[in-house]
């Protein structure tokens, strides 16, 4: 269990683990974007919006880790934020190197936080390497930051204006209030404690109750302080003033001690000295008064909002600055999953009330009949909504992937450029899942099989940089998910030569997609070196097995010299699912529509046997394998009269069989149950679900049909 920070004011025992999940996942989220944003960083042209921005990342991830009592993640994330720091302010220029140890120090961050979520189990990442290069890294510019009374995060931009008008440490005293626990202040003691250079800071008795006040020495300007105390206490409560001297105003306004037009404070008592005076430091024309910065000036409602506080101090809003509403909330899955049971249910329900109502007289039951169409209008709208909840944007899978290639790409020494196509696509979260895993694979393997060296490329008149599109787009009720590259694509002749030396059978009359789809084989590879990223056989296969398991498709297109394309074909959601109803004796069966081609009245004579009982019908000058739904699941009859005459075609894994039933009961929309967990695992069947008379109907597992049809 990782150790319980408390707070160590009254009631010590308020225990802050109950906030350490949400606590996880923010701080996992920083790292994400931070990750995301160190990718996208242009070296040449960074702008001040985004070395902010990766600034607050590790800044919000510091904050919290200190808070909670994570030393080995504060510690290293605070390193970051020193060199982050530096490289906002300009005094450094961003380089690969930087990127690079700022990218591993995420990945050690994301290591150390996951060992705390475990309970501490195991041996922490050592990070003392990862420190001290980060240390050199930032001492790079020409700021001394190993001076001791110095702070360590002054823009050279700055100084000639704020050192200049504070030579040397300056004696302070730091108040804080009014605070419902005075106890909060004392992050600010830790604060100068963690932080090298910052100075040093003394708690002296407050003389109101609800304040805490500090006696400190320390370089750094008042705005520093500020920065840093923020994420502990809001900057309304803190007030800084110079030892022997008027109390000053909130540096938030852009003046300094001595500096041009900041007007002397006068009247100050020790009960209001919280705030300067209403309109302290707004002139006509501010935003362009020397030494204000535009973005310090929000609007005459400040001035106001000062005003207010300086009349009445105890009743100060904490939030200056007005936040934006939260745009989304966090829910756990599990409460999503049992939301959507229950519409599942309700859709069932509803069915059952259709079904039963058909009988009933229009000109009797018209309000009823009223009633239960708004019903099934208002399930199938609440049906959609629901299962847009758990509907995730693909850039969710698609972010993990630039950091992999850039590493990947490193190591083998090819320069790759990586694009994404339809990032705002959604897919089922729990598709989502199952998918990230093979897609990692292909694009591995586009960059490692398919990308050629860069001098290889330009000898065959290609740019030296290859180039990997991840795509992904809606076509009917599937989605579509392309690895294109424009690589060396695959060898037909090395393909087919390796397949003989494992001794499957092939031949050179075989069409491109069929020697294509040799490569799913299991343990096949092409590779002419085993090494950590590739060449072990291990893989494809899994890929092609694990998206079948998902009710989905693999297709592989290739032109030697030029690239190679994988689409990957998935239904949107395993949840809920359009499907075919089809009868075979007194049993129901569900198709899923996707897979359903066509359907047709079939005569005996155009069946033929072949084999041992196998059957073929001739559909269009094409033979395809038949199977009995009624001897695949040993359906008793007892209209002997009655046979199978209606076939339905239906496609899986790039082959046709017709489905042999007795009649096409309709088109309809099924919520779909897992049988395995809530019995057993039956061939051919994927699911089950119920229908409107309560009975249950298989979901039929058209892949495992099919490759029943080739044994």
């Amino acid at each position: 269990m990782a150790e319980t920070h408390q707070d160590g004011g009254a009631g010590g025992d308020f225990d802050l683990s109950q906030f350490y999940q949400i606590f996880f996942e923010e701080a996992g989220e920083n790292l994400d974007q931070m990750e995301q944003m160190l990718l996208n960083l242009n070296l040449e042209t960074a702008d001040d919006e985004e070395l902010n921005g990766i600034f607050r990342c590790a800044h919000s991830v510091k904050g919290g880790a200190a808070t909670f009592g994570f030393a080995d993640v504060a510690e290293l994330t605070h390193q970051m934020e020193s060199l982050l720091d530096r490289l906002r302010r300009h005094e450094l220029q961003p380089t690969a190197a930087m990127v690079d140890v700022l990218l591993e120090s995420a990945d050690a961050s994301r290591s150390l936080l996951a060992r705390h979520q475990a309970g501490d189990e195991g041996e922490a990442l050592p990070t003392a390497d990862l420190v001290k290069r980060i240390s050199v890294l930032a001492a790079g510019g020409t700021l001394e930051v190993q001076r001791p009374a110095a702070a360590p995060v002054v823009p050279k931009q700055e100084a000639s204006v704020s050192k200049a008008n504070l030579p040397g440490p300056r004696s302070l005293q730091i108040t804080v209030g009014p605070l419902d626990k005075p106890e909060q202040a004392d992050a600010i003691q830790e604060l100068f404690r963690d932080i090298p250079g910052l100075g040093e800071i003394t708690p002296v008795v407050s003389p109101k109750a609800g304040f805490r006040v500090f006696q400190a020495g320390t370089s750094s300007t008042d705005e520093e302080l500020l920065d840093l105390f923020a994420f502990h206490v809001s900057r309304e409560k803190v007030q800084i003033e110079i030892n022997g001297e008027q109390p000053r105003a909130d540096p938030g306004f852009g003046f300094f001690d001595g500096a041009a037009g900041a007007p002397a404070v006068a009247g100050v008592t020790p009960e209001t000295k919280v705030a300067p005076e209403a309109g302290f430091g707004f002139f006509d024309g501010s935003p362009g008064a020397p030494g204000v910065a535009a973005e310090q000036i929000t609007a005459p409602s400040v001035a106001q909002e000062v005003a207010t506080v300086a009349k009445v101090p105890a009743k100060v809003n904490p939030a200056a600055v007005v936040q934006p509403e939260a745009a989304t909330i966090r829910v756990a899955i599990s409460k999503v999953d049992q939301l959507i049971n229950l519409v599942g249910e309700l859709v069932i329900t509803q069915a059952m009330l259709a079904q039963n109502s058909r009988a009933l007289d229009p000109a009797v039951y018209q309000q009823l009949l009223t009633g239960l169409a708004d019903l099934d209008r208002n399930t199938r709208d609440l049906q959609e909504s629901v299962m847009s909840i758990r509907m995730i944007p693909m850039s969710i899978v698609f972010s993990r992937f630039p950091r992999m290639l850039r590493d990947l790409a490193g190591k083998l020494g090819k320069k790759v450029e990586f694009v994404t196509q339809g990032e705002a696509t959604e897919l089922d979260k729990g598709l989502v899942e199952k998918i990230t895993d093979p897609l990692t694979h292909l694009v591995r393997n586009s960059c490692d099989h398919g990308i050629e060296m860069p001098a290889e490329r330009i000898a065959a008149g290609k740019s030296e940089s290859g180039t990997i599109t991840l795509s992904a787009s809606h076509q009917g009720g599937s989605i579509v998910i392309e690895v294109r590259d424009d690589g060396r694509g695959l060898s037909r002749t090395k393909i087919l030569n390796k397949a003989r030396e494992r001794g499957i059978d092939v031949s050179d009359q075989m069409s491109d997609a069929e020697v294509w789809q040799l490569i799913f084989a299991p343990g096949f590879s092409t590779a002419a070196v085993v090494t950590d990223v590739s060449g072990r056989g291990v893989g494809m296969d899994v890929v092609k097995k694990n998206i079948t398991a998902l009710n989905g498709t693999v297709d592989i297109d290739s032109a030697e010299g030029y690239g190679m394309k994988v689409s990957v074909r998935l239904p949107l959601t395993l949840a809920i699912m359009d499907g075919m109803s089809v009868g075979v004796g007194e049993e129901v069966y569900i198709l899923p529509l996707s897979s359903v081609i066509e359907s047709f009245q079939v005569k005996a004579d155009a069946v033929s046997t072949v084999g041992q009982g196998s059957q073929l019908v001739k559909v269009r000058d094409e033979y395809m394998p038949v199977i009995e739904l009624e001897k695949v699941f040993q359906i008793p009859r007892f209209d002997f009269e009655k046979s199978s005459d209606i076939m339905v075609v239906v496609e899986a894994d790039g082959s046709r069989v017709a489905l042999l039933v007795d009649e096409l009961l309709g088109q309809q929309q099924v919520v779909v149950k897992n049988l395995e967990s809530n019995y057993r695992k039956v061939p051919n069947v994927s699911g089950a679900t119920i229908l409107g008379d309560g009975k249950v109907a298989l979901i039929l597992d058209t892949g495992a049909l099919v490759r029943r049809s080739r044994h």
